[in-house]
């Protein structure tokens, strides 16, 4: 990403969305469900007066801790489609390379960011006309072996960054957050907290379900993907990195004067 003004855009809305996250929970949430799944569902009605509500997700994973992986799941296509029908495309626009610089402006009581940039989200026609969404989204890691994945709508404004082509009916994300947090070297703990407009004529009650859907959708894929096997895409994804990481430190042994 080169455009200046987009930089500064971007590092505005992320300080200002940690800001807010770290918030002590003063609000008063809503039970509306806790399923056999282990799946904990709580709401707010018209959060922020966004005229739909902000819903929050709580479970328990078996299998590693490995937050790309869990991003992966939303951000990257082909895994998406794996679990979210609806899907038509999803990809990283304009990735922020220059990761120092985004740590340096967040400052050190926020964690560290491995990831950065503004995404792109199609849905196909369904019950309802296909939706586009422009999102800055993010990761940032912390030392205990936790995550944030965090994303937030990008205003009118930056609307030239839209790619070229028929405009949608836009959907909103207010607010986007998946904290993963490790309670054993084979288990975690996610909270994932949505505040999504759908946009067009969809009335307000309709809101809630329709996101209730996707995200049990998704949890229900990650329990299987994060159990795998020997031979799951997550096992194979971690010998492959753990090859890469030997390759480098064997690399970077080479290089040092003995």
């Amino acid at each position: 990403m080169t455009c200046p003004h987009l930089w500064r855009t971007c590092l505005i809305y992320a300080r200002l969305y940690f800001l807010f996250s770290f918030v002590e929970d003063i609000f008063e949430w809503k039970i509306i469900d806790r399923n056999k799944k282990g799946v904990r569902i709580d709401k707010i009605d018209n959060f922020q007066n966004k005229n739909v509500p902000i819903l929050r997700f709580r479970t328990s994973i078996e299998g590693p801790c490995i937050p790309e992986r869990f991003a992966t799941l939303v951000m990257d296509c082909d895994a998406r489609k794996k679990w979210d029908i609806s899907i038509a495309q999803v990809y990283e626009a304009y990735p922020i390379y220059d990761l120092d610089k985004a740590n340096i402006m967040l400052g050190p009581k926020l964690g560290d960011c491995s990831r950065l940039g503004v995404g792109y989200c199609q849905t196909k026609q369904s019950v309802v006309s296909p939706r586009e969404q422009l999102t800055l989204c993010g990761i940032q890691d912390f030392k205990n072996g936790g995550s944030i994945i965090w994303g937030t709508e990008m205003e009118d404004s930056e609307n030239h960054l839209f790619p070229p082509g028929k405009r949608h009916v836009r959907a909103r994300t207010h607010i986007f957050s998946i904290t993963l947090t490790p309670t054993g070297p084979q288990s975690f703990d996610v909270e994932y907290v949505l505040q999504l407009a759908i946009g067009g004529n969809i009335p307000g009650f309709m809101h809630a379900p329709v996101v209730t859907k996707a995200v049990s959708e998704m949890f229900v894929y990650a329990k299987k993907y994060f159990a795998g096997g020997e031979d799951s895409e997550l096992a194979k994804y971690i010998i492959a990195k753990k090859s890469l990481q030997n390759v480098l430190q064997n690399r970077e042994s080479i290089l040092l004067p003995h």
